[in-house]
């Protein structure tokens, strides 16, 4: 029953036959089969054939929420079980952050690895939005993103710090002997940005065109927050970006990081868990992690 809901699941992310059964390590018969036998054990027709996959039937995509619940308290019973063998965590971490918190996740990682040595880690880059639905989807086991920019649904959130800005200028420029700028001066400057489908750069545009005088179209963007910032370590660039990079990556003496106000901005950026107890034990772990850093990483931001 539990492989062939997941066979839905993937379905219903992939779109298409032939890659969720490819997700699934399995062959595109079997996984076919899988769903009709769990259709007809149901009662339900769950998918809407054709010559290709044309999205759930409303029950398939009622039946999809009670999937995610099952294989989700699945895994993590799993999870507890082995624990509960080996007598201390094992497992496999799977973790999405936003591009602008990429920099401060070894503060999480690093001491939960060094009390559970056997727990390991994936790690991607992913927008806002891919965070939250790669968690509800279960293909992820945790994320950290904004807390205060995106309905966040049915999730446990322990918000790590408030994400404050810094115009990144070289240091010979009109404004690189200042301590402190205006968001209205930050508008009339040519910059690099991430691209729009990243939640920060909404932020940026947002206070940007509150100041006045900006077009919206920078002179780069990307979604890499390493290729801006390294645009900006030549000294012929500039940039909006969080305290935390330039606390965190660095900055070259030809550069400097300066403190934006008019408005003070604040955004709260935290970790993300599935909602559900109860919670797989390596989440639990994590989660007690996230607080104890919490305090400690705010109040250096804060400085």
């Amino acid at each position: 029953m539990i492989d062939k809901l997941e066979f839905l699941m993937a379905l219903a992310r992939e779109r298409h036959f032939g890659k969720a059964a490819e997700a699934c390590g399995v062959t595109q018969p079997t996984l076919s089969a899988g769903i009709k036998q769990l259709e007809d054990g149901l009662g339900l027709l769950l998918v809407n054939r054709s010559a290709r996959y044309r999205g759930l039937t409303p029950e398939g995509e009622r039946v999809l929420e009670w999937a995610k619940r099952i294989v989700g308290d699945s895994r993590a019973m799993r999870q507890e079980v082995r624990a509960l063998k080996q007598g201390h965590l094992v497992g496999h971490l799977r973790l999405a952050a936003i591009p602008t918190a990429l920099a401060m996740v070894s503060a999480l990682t690093t001491p939960f690895r060094a009390k559970h040595p056997e727990v390991r880690f994936t790690i991607e880059s992913s927008s806002s939005i891919e965070v939250l639905n790669a968690l509800d989807s279960l293909e992820i086991d945790a994320g950290i993103t904004y807390l205060d920019n995106e309905p966040l649904g049915r999730v446990r959130s322990v918000p790590l710090y408030r994400e404050r800005y810094r115009l990144m200028i070289a240091a010979d420029s009109p404004l690189g002997n200042r301590e402190q700028v205006t968001w209205a001066e930050v508008a009339r400057i040519p910059l690099c940005l991430l691209t729009p489908d990243m939640q920060n750069r909404r932020i940026i545009d947002r206070l940007l065109r509150e100041a006045g005088n900006f077009e919206g179209t920078p002179t780069l963007e990307s979604n890499s927050m390493i290729l801006l910032f390294s645009h900006v370590r030549t000294g012929r660039w500039a940039s909006v970006m969080p305290a935390i990079l330039a606390e965190t990556l660095g900055l070259t003496g030809a550069v400097r990081a300066i403190p934006i106000v008019e408005p003070s901005a604040v955004h709260t950026v935290g970790l993300v868990v599935p909602n559900r107890e109860p919670m797989a034990p390596v989440n639990a772990a994590f989660v007690a992690e996230a607080f104890k850093v919490a305090e400690e990483l705010d109040q250096g931001l804060a400085s």
